[in-house]
C-alpha cells in the first residue's frame, strides 16, 4: 500500500510514492509540456504510478485555487491549465481520493508534521524564492481562511512602491523583495540583465550598490515579518526558498531586522528539512488525510 504526492511547477511536474511509513520511495518527474494542457501532462504522471498499489493522491499546485471544487483557477506560471477539476479527474481516473491544496501550504504542512516545525503547536512557513511564499499550520492542521487566502504572504504591503504584477499588490512582499523583485531592483540599477545569484555574489565582492539593494529588500521583508508577528505570533518560524538556503546570513539579517518592530523578540526559527521535496510530502499527507 502506497500513497502519491503530485507536485505541480510551471516547469517541471513530479510524483513521489510514500511507503505506509511516510517514506518517499521513488520520484518521476517531467517537464511541464505547455502545449499539452492539464489533463494530458496529468496522465504522464497517471501512467507512471499505474504499477504501484497507490492508495490516495494529493496535489501540490500553484494558486489561486478553489479548495471546495477542487480546481486550480489561473495560475499565472501554468499555461492551458485554467479552470482545471484536478481532484475530480485524478479520482475518475483512479478511483482513488484526491486533494489539492497550493504548494505553499504543502511546504509548510510536511515542516509542521515531521520537520523542523515538528513538536510546535503554531508553525509559519516562509518561502523566500523567486516568490515569497508561506503557510500556517496549527496543531498540525493547515489554516486554509474562507477563500485560501491565509498566510498569502507575498501579498502583504509593506511599502508605497507602485510596481506590481499579475495579482500581487503594489507594495507587496513579492513585488519588492522577492528574487524576482531582487532581479529586477538590481537589473534597473546596473543597467544589464541581473539574477539573484548575481546580485548576492557583488554583495560577497563588497559591491556598495548590491549591499544598498539587500538592506532596502532586507528591511521590506522584516517589516512582513514584523506583520505576521503581530496577526500570528508563532511558536516557529521556518523558512525555506532557494534564497535562504544559499544565503543562510541574509536569513539573519533580516530576522534582525525584524525583531526591532516586535515587543518580545525571543523568537525561534529553523531552516527547512525537507527542502525542495517539502511539497511532495506535504501532498501526500493531505492525501493520506483522506483516509482516516
Amino acid at each position: 500500500m502506497t500513497y502519491a504526492g503530485i507536485d505541480i511547477g510551471g516547469t517541471q511536474l513530479r510524483i513521489g510514492i510514500f511507503e505506509e511509513d511516510g517514506t518517499l520511495s521513488h520520484v518521476f518527474k517531467t517537464g511541464n509540456d505547455r502545449t499539452l494542457g492539464g489533463e494530458r501532462n496529468i496522465d504522464r504522471l497517471l501512467e507512471y504510478v499505474k504499477d504501484f498499489d497507490v492508495q490516495s493522491f494529493g496535489i501540490a499546485s500553484p494558486g489561486p485555487l478553489d479548495l471546495k471544487k477542487g480546481k486550480i483557477l489561473n495560475p499565472p506560471n501554468l499555461y492551458g491549465w485554467d479552470n482545471f477539476e484536478i481532484v475530480k479527474y485524478i479520482t475518475e481516473k483512479t478511483g482513488k481520493p484526491a486533494a489539492v491544496n497550493n504548494d505553499g501550504n504543502l511546504a509548510g504542512l510536511a515542516e509542521a508534521r515531521s520537520g523542523a516545525g515538528k513538536g510546535y503547536d503554531s508553525v509559519v512557513f516562509l518561502g523566500m524564492s523567486t516568490g515569497m511564499g508561506g503557510s500556517f499550520v496549527y496543531k498540525g492542521e493547515l489554516i486554509n481562511g474562507a477563500h485560501c487566502n491565509t498566510a498569502e504572504f507575498y501579498n502583504v504591503i509593506v511599502c508605497d512602491d507602485p510596481y506590481h504584477h499579475g495579482s500581487a499588490n503594489p507594495g507587496s512582499l513579492n513585488e519588492t523583495a522577492g528574487g524576482a523583485a531582487m532581479e529586477r531592483i538590481a537589473s534597473e540599477r546596473f543597467g544589464r540583465q541581473m539574477f539573484a545569484k548575481d546580485l548576492f555574489a557583488l554583495y560577497d565582492q563588497g559591491n556598495r550598490e548590491a549591499a544598498e539593494i539587500l538592506e532596502a529588500t532586507s528591511e521590506k521583508l522584516a517589516r512582513g515579518i514584523a506583520d505576521i508577528y503581530y496577526i500570528i505570533d508563532p511558536d516557529i518560524y521556518v523558512i525555506g526558498g532557494s534564497i535562504a538556503v544559499n544565503n543562510p546570513w541574509y536569513v539573519e539579517k533580516v530576522f534582525n531586522k525584524a525583531k526591532r518592530y516586535m515587543t518580545d523578540p525571543d523568537i525561534v526559527t529553523a531552516m527547512s528539512v525537507y527542502g525542495d521535496d517539502a511539497g511532495l510530502y506535504g501532498a501526500m499527507m493531505i492525501g493520506r488525510d483522506l483516509l482516516k
